[in-house]
């Protein structure tokens, strides 16, 4: 197996091949895709983690309470 590496923009669901590795591409090949753009986060626990509410007077449960409760 050979690696070429090359960077593209990808157009309406197609990547282009540069020329000079167009004839090393023959056949069958495996595609991995590196997105240079940040992923969005739309994971609310994501969020939450990233930006905690604050709120007056609250304070976690202690490991003790929490199994107290089972």
């Amino acid at each position: 197996m050979e690696a070429i590496e090359f960077k593209a923009k990808i157009k309406n669901g197609f990547i282009r091949i540069p020329e000079k590795f167009k004839q090393r591409t023959n056949g069958n090949v495996k595609v991995i895709i590196i997105s240079e753009q940040k992923a969005k986060q739309t994971d609310i626990i994501n969020k939450l983690l990233l930006n905690p509410i604050r709120s007056k007077g609250f304070s976690p449960f202690l490991r003790k309470e929490i199994y107290e409760r089972f």
